[in-house]
């Protein structure tokens, strides 16, 4: 290994990895940082980067590619994992890694590298988008191959070498955060009894103490959020604001017990306020524009690509060609949906839609009726005929015997039998 590229966040891990990397190996180290938005970019990233060891230091504004080409893709398909987790975190690696593979390409790297311990996911999905987009680098983790030094042991070690570090009080938690959300673990939650500290939020006030309700209206066209409130807004403008009226009042705190890929129940913390409210408008507009069973096989694929996100998968062809499906099936989700913010509650208020499906007419009760209720006999006659047919070949489940009841599914044969009726 003569040249690796060096997945750098300015922490203090990844600082004191330059410096490893080049004593371990003997190689040029060159840093890669990502701004993605949600304070993901430290200050002084660059400078601390090259005291370190760093012989070139990389800087990317990738915000609104995350957002275009990966966030969006994923409302559109109201993919969240285990339905619930807006895949903050797993939607950014895939983005870092094919950055990592185009600076390593162009610097003609033979390596990359990240600050990923052998316990979690990112690690897979790190390794795993960088050998798929070009298997001829190698992907090294210092974290996982014998750096693996205490936090006081890397401060020492990087006084030793000078390397400039942030000194900032230790946070007993582990954070990751990007426009998208905050994931936070560790200390206190990794007790799943325990009640979140006050101090884990940062994008959210306490549900208790927010302000009064307050509704808002998100226009929608082709399943992408593009307005609010009637103003027509950049992708990256529409999160920010988003993200700051949701957490004001409280919107978009979730605490889950997921399920990681490497196989270990962990109990985590997140915070997606435009996330939160994003999802439950559009499926709402979903709802309105889409046929029953477009919307049940849509379930279908939003938990697949979710889990596919998770689990690393985004560059396999599965991932890409459910994607395609979904954008296709988005075409006619155009249309408003209001929503309330209360107290920690997004709820939807109204929804419409050109392109909408309901028609009033049919659905009312009034006089103006539309629909044929003479219709309905017909329909049931054809509808349960297939159920008739059975229940005169095998008899009908349950079915109920003057005082008693008469077991016919012999996977029932075995339960107490009611004698009487009361």
């Amino acid at each position: 290994m003569k040249k690796v590229v060096l997945a750098y966040s300015g922490g203090l891990d990844t600082s004191v990895a330059v410096a490893w990397l080049r004593e371990q190996y003997g190689c040029e180290v060159i840093t890669l940082t990502v701004d993605l938005g949600g304070g993901s970019l430290r200050e002084g990233v660059e400078r601390r980067a090259i005291s370190a060891g760093a012989s070139r230091a990389y800087v990317v504004d990738a915000r609104e590619r995350f957002v275009t080409d990966f966030v969006w893709p994923h409302l559109q398909a109201n993919a969240l994992y285990q339905g619930v987790y807006p895949l903050a975190t797993a939607l950014a690696r895939p983005l870092i890694a094919q950055l990592l593979v185009e600076v390593a390409q162009k610097e003609g790297a033979d390596a990359v590298a990240h600050g990923c311990t052998g316990k979690g996911n990112d690690q897979v999905r790190f390794d795993v988008a960088v050998h798929a987009l070009d298997p001829g680098l190698e992907v090294v983790a210092p974290m996982r191959v014998g750096m693996g030094l205490s936090r006081e042991q890397e401060i020492d070690y990087a006084h030793e070498r000078g390397i400039e570090i942030p000194i900032t009080k230790a946070s007993p938690y582990s954070i990751d955060a990007n426009l998208w959300g905050r994931s936070i673990e560790a200390g206190v939650m990794e007790d799943p009894w325990a009640s979140p500290p006050a101090d884990v939020f940062e994008l959210t006030v306490d549900p208790a103490l927010a302000p009064a309700a307050r509704e808002i209206t998100i226009a929608f066209e082709g399943g992408i959020p593009v307005s609010i409130d009637g103003e027509r807004l950049h992708p990256l403008e529409l999160v920010d604001r988003l993200s700051v009226l949701a957490g004001e009042h409280g919107v978009g705190r979730l605490d889950h017990v997921e399920d990681r890929l490497v196989g270990i129940k962990s109990r985590e913390i997140y915070e997606a306020p435009a996330a939160t409210v994003l999802h439950a408008a559009h499926r709402a507009l979903e709802g309105l524009t889409l046929s029953k069973d477009t919307l049940r096989f849509n379930r279908l694929v939003a938990d697949e690509l979710a889990r596919l996100s998770y689990d690393g998968l985004w560059f396999s062809a599965l991932h890409r060609d459910l994607r395609g499906y979904v954008n296709s099936s988005q075409r006619v989700v155009s249309g408003e949906v209001r929503i309330r913010l209360d107290h920690g509650s997004a709820t939807i208020a109204g929804r419409r839609s050109p392109l909408s499906l309901y028609d009033k007419s049919l659905a009312t009760y009034e006089a103006d009726d539309a629909f044929d209720h003479a219709s309905a006999v017909g329909f049931i006659e054809i509808f349960g005929l297939p159920l008739r047919v059975e229940a005169a070949r095998h008899g009908a489940v349950g079915k109920h015997h003057g005082a008693a009841w008469a077991w016919t599914d012999p996977l029932l044969a075995g339960l107490p039998q009611q004698v009487t009726d009361k």
